[in-house]
């Protein structure tokens, strides 16, 4: 390469780069540079990482002590210690195995339509793995669950979480039907809720008719809608365009779905042992084994909203909202504190300890195994 007279010496605090005119370009070598500049990112994203769950488990830390600040935690140690049908716990945490295994299942008939055919284990874990993750970082479960499934059954990232997603809605669509129920039921509670808990309406209010809220979802909306139609423009797939085309595709799969009937079943078999798991406790504490299960519904409802909050497991909002609820029962405050953490840590604990098993043996058992697929083209 011939030289020009004027050749440029830059140097800065990653590395030295040089200017080189040529015949037909002008050449800047910064492989030093980008090597700094990868590294760079790389920390910054692990620094935002960090700071993201520090956030979101110190938000959580501190929702959890509003909530036990004026607390015996002698008496609380002595009740759990003492007072405990851990016998009633078991069978809770059997219900909610069950819960888990129905989940898996009805994850795989949500994938049947689209020619995939994982393995049971792998799907059980990457199930009671998304559980795990939650515990970790809030909404981060449903990513790590995908990512799983496409290490290990090779397939497409988004694929799978369209049908996630479309079981969250679902979900939630379950649990809204619950809890209008529950409002026809026991019309008086929610209302004496609303009246003892005025703040707690507030705040829902305020964020339901948050301007900046809808503003950030109009904007992304907008821009999404404007980065598809370019290109389209340009006659090429880009990559939101090929993941809303797997993501549409996942979505279609459930409502192509054969055995939709037992989707359905799956889906209400789920909800009774998440019910099931809770009212279960009730049976465990002398205090609460007289309510009804209608108060036990309630008080499901209630605390499965308190899973909404951005913290890990719920931690702190779900203590919140089953103690009010059982409070709407003449359980005293600090009764209700009790028996929201043993239900609340009985139901992590075994989330953990599956959640660990299933991330230390999944290697081990994939260490063989090439996934066969055969996709179906047509749905």
């Amino acid at each position: 390469m011939i030289l020009y007279k004027k050749t440029f010496f830059i140097s800065n605090i990653f590395g030295y780069y040089y200017l080189i005119k040529c015949n037909k370009c002008l050449i800047l070598y910064t492989a030093n540079l980008t090597k700094h500049l990868i590294i760079f990112a790389v920390l910054k994203k692990k620094i935002f990482n960090i700071l993201k769950y520090i956030t979101f488990t110190a938000l959580g830390v501190g929702m959890f002590w509003l909530v036990y600040r004026d607390q015996d935690f002698t008496k609380i140690w002595y009740t759990l210690s003492n007072e405990v049908n851990y016998t009633w716990v078991a069978i809770s945490l059997f219900f909610g195995l069950l819960s888990h295994i129905s989940r898996t299942l009805r994850w795989k008939i949500a994938l049947e339509p689209l020619g995939e055919k994982p393995r049971t284990s792998n799907s059980f874990i990457a199930v009671m793995t998304s559980y795990f993750m939650n515990l970790l970082l809030p909404r981060m479960g449903e990513f790590a669950r995908c990512a799983l499934m496409t290490k290990y059954e090779k397939i497409p990232f988004s694929k799978l979480f369209g049908t996630v997603v479309t079981e969250r809605i679902i979900d939630m669509v379950m649990l809204l039907f619950i809890f209008v129920s529950i409002i026809i039921l026991e019309f008086d509670k929610i209302i004496s809720f609303g009246k003892d808990n005025p703040l707690v309406v507030e705040n829902i209010q305020n964020v339901i008719q948050s301007p900046l809220l809808w503003g950030m979802l109009v904007i992304s909306t907008l821009g999404l809608l404007f980065y598809v139609r370019l290109g389209r423009k340009s006659g090429k797939k880009n990559k939101i365009q090929a993941v809303i085309s797997d993501f549409t595709l996942g979505i279609k799969s459930i409502l192509s779905m054969r055995r939709y009937k037992a989707y359905i079943a799956h889906t209400v078999f789920i909800w009774l042992m998440y019910y099931l798991m809770l009212y279960s406790i009730f049976f465990s504490l002398d205090f609460t084994r007289h309510l009804t299960p209608l108060a036990g519904l309630l008080t499901f409802v209630f605390a499965s909203f308190g899973m909404v909050a951005p913290v890990q497991g719920g931690i702190g909002a779900w203590h919140f909202m089953a103690e009010k609820a059982l409070g709407l029962y003449g359980i005293e405050s600090a009764n209700g504190k009790i028996f929201a953490l043993l239900a609340h840590s009985s139901m992590n604990l075994m989330v953990v300890v599956f959640g660990a098993i299933c991330l230390i043996l999944v290697p081990v058992i994939n260490r063989n195994y090439t996934p066969v697929r055969n996709v179906d083209t047509t749905t």
